[in-house]
């Protein structure tokens, strides 16, 4: 055996790129030489400050995770037996909503409850011809001896809530069934909620959402992950624990006394639900959630709607941690009712949070470099895991909980997930700043269409489409900086990096691209001229209902 037998295996494993990199993580030749300037000062400090407070949040996320499993046991049982059936006043919000109104009011009227001891209001404040198709609707029904009146409402004040404010003056129930005009609830959905409000204190019984597009497309299997998340463990763990939790706008039934003694309906935010919801809880009225009854609904299929749908819940939870955290926090409630408020109202502050951080990466990452590669896997890494990873675990738990035999595939629609969670993050920012400087937006709704499986593109073709506007553009501006920011990456061997790198470029563009295609398709082929107030809403930036 010669020399270079013994030292050709060494060199060749000196000179394999994996060990060359992890020499290169490791090294601490010249450590204590660099010294910050003004410009890393003025870029680390914010992106720390960032990272630690996304961080904050998502471990706030594995809590949500623990407090679910933790208190498993703190579930509702069977309800009491009924000896009289109380009345109940089903009410069905609408705003121009021709495809789907007389779809709610068709299933609303087969419930199986005392046809003697429900109304049905349907609550109309359309501009458009979906008064036609609703009030021929309500007439159907009355002919055939279901108790529904038409309600309609020409200045449309107070939006949403003021519609449901009007409607209690003429409700005749002691219970309010709320479905907005895209829910299908199944037949029995009075009988397996009202039986609990034999408990007086009770104020409100929530059920879990469903969705009959699920499936429609991989945005739509997006959305329906996000929303599984909020329905089993954000609702399930506050619930359990005995934290405040919000009634979801629909597919839940309400006190009337509790709405009238917390102030009714109030309209000074987007999230009127969530608003009523703390209100409520504070006077002392108990909540319930009954996740094992779902209450489909659909999903929005075009990006626009959707953006517009989260921007208006970002904007009305801000609000309303802007106009109830205060009271929150001076109450006389448990230590961890209040962290959980906290957290729960002021969970979007984290989208301006991404931005900033979206926009200081790059630099961020060129002077993390030179302080050295040790200090980045030391201290970045695990603040980026805690933000990104407390995500994965967050969604896969509430999948496998719905779906014990299939949940698997949920992995594969993760990254997805996760990327149009950084795609939504400057639509999202804009509300948030809206609401944080008091700015006043229309209710502008959401639109609903129909969706059939049989004739997928039947939707390209309705009114209430959305203008893109002028953030699409600003996130493609993004998702090609952070193209930039992996071939950086990349040319600095820095590969921890990129898979995350990854993800905002995946999130910017199609967030960005899908708008933008979605808006030009509607220029060119139909040639609509959007009516004046989805102009207006695309300009302000308002979102939807």
């Amino acid at each position: 055996m010669n020399f270079y037998s013994i030292t050709a295996p060494l060199a060749a494993i000196a000179a394999n790129p994996f060990t060359d990199y992890l020499r290169k993580l490791t090294n601490r030749t010249f450590s204590g030489i660099y010294q910050p300037n003004a410009f890393d000062l003025a870029m680390m400090i914010p992106y720390f400050i960032v990272l630690v407070i996304l961080a904050a949040y998502g471990i706030y996320r594995y809590v949500l995770v623990y407090n679910f499993y933790r208190y498993r046991h703190n579930v509702p049982g069977p309800p009491p037996p009924i000896v009289e059936w109380p009345k109940v006043t089903i009410q069905l919000p609408i705003f121009n909503e021709r495809y789907v109104a007389e779809r709610l009011v068709d299933c609303v009227a087969q419930f199986d409850y005392p046809r003697e001891k429900f109304q049905i209001q349907l609550l109309d404040d359309s501009t458009d011809e979906t008064k036609d198709v609703a009030r021929a609707c309500v007439e159907r029904h009355q002919q055939l001896g279901v108790p529904i009146v038409y309600i309609h409402r020409e200045n449309r004040e107070g939006f949403k809530a003021g519609a449901l404010q009007e409607g209690l003056k003429t409700a005749t129930g002691d219970l309010v069934a709320i479905f907005d005009a895209d829910f299908l609830p199944p037949a029995d959905f009075l009988r397996r909620t009202v039986p609990y409000f034999a408990d007086p204190r009770l104020a409100m019984v929530q059920t879990r959402w469903s969705y009959i597009n699920r499936d429609y497309s991989a945005l739509t299997e997006a959305e329906a992950i996000l929303l599984d998340g909020h329905f089993v463990i954000e609702h399930g763990a506050r619930y359990r624990r005995g934290s405040f939790f919000n009634f979801n706008g629909t597919g839940g039934v309400w006190r009337r006394a509790a709405i009238e003694d917390a102030g009714g309906w109030q309209h000074d935010t987007l999230t009127e639900d969530t608003d009523l919801s703390y209100r409520a809880q504070l006077r002392g009225w108990h909540f319930l959630y009954l996740p094992e009854i779902d209450c489909p609904s659909e999903l929005p299929v075009e990006m626009n709607a959707f953006k517009s749908q989260q921007a208006r819940w970002a904007k009305g939870l801000m609000q309303t941690a802007i106009k109830i955290l205060p009271r929150v926090l001076r109450s006389d409630e448990p230590g961890y009712v209040k962290a959980e408020a906290f957290f729960h109202l002021t969970a979007n502050i984290s989208y301006p949070l991404m931005v900033i951080l979206s926009v200081i990466l790059l630099p961020a990452m060129i002077v993390r470099f030179y302080q050295g590669w040790f200090q980045m896997c030391l201290i970045d890494l695990p603040l980026f895991l805690a933000s990104t990873c407390s995500i994965s675990s967050f969604y896969l738990a509430s999948e496998r909980i719905l779906y014990p035999k299939t949940w698997w595939r949920s992995i594969l629609y993760l990254p997805f997930v996760m990327a149009v969670g950084i795609g939504l993050s400057v639509r999202n920012a804009v509300a948030v700043i809206e609401a944080l400087f008091g700015k006043q937006s229309e209710f502008v709704r959401t639109p609903k269409y129909k969706i059939d499986r049989n004739d997928r593109g039947a939707w390209l073709k309705r009114k209430y489409r959305k203008r893109a506007g002028w953030i699409p553009y600003a996130e493609v501006l993004l998702g090609l900086y952070f193209a930039a920011t992996v071939l950086y990456a990349v040319q600095n061997e820095n590969y921890i990096t990129i898979p995350f790198l990854l993800l905002f470029v995946w999130g910017y563009l199609y967030t960005g691209l899908m708008s933008l295609g979605q808006g030009l398709f509607d220029r060119i082929r139909l040639g609509r001229v959007p009516e004046p107030a989805e102009v207006r809403a695309a300009a302000t930036g308002a979102p939807g209902f």
